[in-house]
Order: structure tokens, then sequence, then C-alpha cells
């Protein structure tokens, strides 16, 4: 399994001048580190900008100074070479991209001039991705986040089955998955210290994962499943609600209203690897005035 990644991932020097952040740095070493830790191969792609501008250049928009015939005619180019590597190796797992990049933004690239506030960004792909649309493609600062916490009832052998499974899943899209169950959380014999020890364990975990997945089904959710979510939500750490379950906790609320407010809610595994991967994948849900939740 391969991954087709933005050239400047792999080489900060090849951004334009002064926009790269040390939060870049940070998300270009831990989306590569997830690569290697994985075994997903990196094949880059060829750099547009760079070979059309030079590498020491001022930042720019599309209209600005690739809106071009000869910048056409390069791309043209790239994809074709693109495609021939594809055509060798099979598809790819996706492309890792860079948004706001005029040509390997993901689902936002600086194409201006805009309006006031907006600095030229359009909701879309930069111009050199968006010739592979059949690809699943994902900015390399949602990639660089991949260390989970999988908050969820383990109480009966049917709930630690279907952790288990969601555990599996999360791995085979190269996610680092911490499972409560596989620390001896499991067991109504333990003692205090016992207790004390997989307090500490947990909460270590907590405050180290990039996000925390909590699995919500049933008439309430499990406790210690909430307070991980509270523990998460009131540290920033992004937290995703997996509720399968089709009841109602109100008239406009799929579980208790604090955690549904505080979590990105999914009602489906597809929808939450979709979240994972595009944070905002989800929209909000919409109800009617008589409590039902409409399509949005």
């Amino acid at each position: 399994m391969y991954i087709l990644v933005c050239p400047c991932i792999l080489d900060p020097g090849l951004r334009a001048r002064g926009i790269t952040t040390p939060r870049d740095l940070e998300s270009f070493s831990r989306a590569l580190d997830r690569c290697r830790r994985f075994g997903l191969e990196i094949v880059p792609l060829p750099c547009p900008e760079t070979n059309y501008l030079g590498r020491d250049r001022e930042p720019a928009t599309f209209l600005d100074r690739l809106d071009t015939p000869e910048f056409e005619a390069l791309l043209d180019s790239m994809e074709k070479g693109t495609r021939e590597v594809i055509r060798e190796r099979g598809p790819p797992f996706g492309i890792l991209g860079v948004n706001s990049s005029p040509t390997c933004g993901v689902d936002t690239t600086y194409h201006g001039p805009g309006t006031a506030g907006s600095r030229g960004k359009k909701p879309e792909r930069g111009v050199f991705l968006s010739r592979f649309p059949e690809i699943p493609a994902i900015d390399v600062q949602v990639f660089a986040r991949y260390r989970i916490y999988l908050a969820a009832p383990l109480f009966s052998e049917a709930e630690r089955d279907f952790n288990r499974k969601l555990s599996g899943i999360l791995a085979s899209r190269f996610f680092e998955v911490y499972l409560p169950q596989e620390t001896g959380d499991d067991s109504c014999s333990r003692g205090l210290e016992s207790h004390r020890e997989i307090y500490r364990s947990h909460v270590e975990a907590l405050r180290s994962v990039d996000a925390v997945i909590a699995v919500v089904d049933g008439a309430d959710a499990d406790s210690g499943t909430a307070w991980e979510m509270g523990y998460a939500s009131a540290r920033g750490i992004p937290v995703f609600a997996l509720r399968t379950d089709f009841r109602m906790a109100g008239r406009c609320e799929h579980v208790n209203l604090m955690l549904e407010q505080s979590a990105t809610v999914a009602g489906s595994i597809g929808e939450l690897l979709s979240a994972l991967d595009m944070p905002g994948a989800l929209r909000p849900r919409k109800y009617s005035a008589a409590g039902h939740e409409t399509a949005p």
C-alpha cells in the first residue's frame, strides 16, 4: 500500500517564502511518522509551483501568477506522469495534501483575489489535486492526528467484541488505538491499587492522544465513557461520538445533550471514518418543529 504525498511535506523548502510555521513542520513530521509506523509507502508527487516559479519565491494565489497557458501545460504533463505511476502501482491509499495551497489544497485553496477577509480562499481542491477527483485526499494537518483513545463500555462480551472490531477497523486505516480493556480494565475483582493504576494509565493515555472516539450506544451513555469525553473536551481534545442506536434521548438529542454538544456525532462506522479523515464532513443534525430529524 502506498500514499501519494505532496513534495513540500517531505521538503518544506519547496514552499513559498515565509509561509511555513512551526505547527506546519510538526504536522509534516508526524504525518510522515504515521506512514513509517504503519508501513505505508511514501510516493512523492511533483511540485508544479516550484517547477514553474522556482524554489525561492514569494507567496501568491493561483490568479496572481499561475493562471497561464504555460502552467496549464505543465499540469497536463505532471498529471500524465502521475497517472502512469498509478497505472504501474495500482490505486493509492490516497493523496496527502496541504490545505490552502493553490495547487495541492485538499478542500481549500488560495485562488484569489477574494472578498474582504477571505484572502482569496475557495472551498475546493487546488488546481493539481483537482485533476484526481477519484482519489481520496486528506490534509496533512488532519493526517498528522492519528493517536486515538477508544472510550466505550466494556462490561460484557458483546461490548468488548465490538470494541475490538472497531479498534481493528481503525488500525486498518492507520490509526494507533488505545483500547482501555487491553490494560486490565475488565474485571470486577480488582483491588484498590489496581483501580488507581488503571485510572493513572487511562488519564495518561488521554493526555497524549489526538482524538477520543466514544461509543455512546444504549439508553444512556456509559458513565466512564461520559467522564472520558468530558475530560477530553475540557482539554481541547476533539471527541467523536459513535451512536448506532436509533433511540432518541430527547426531542432533539440522540444522546445526553452535554455529550452531544461537545462531540462530533456519527451514526455509523462509515460516518465516523469520514469525520476522522475530514473534520466537518458530518453536517449538523437538523430537526423539524416536532423534533424529527430532517434531511440536511
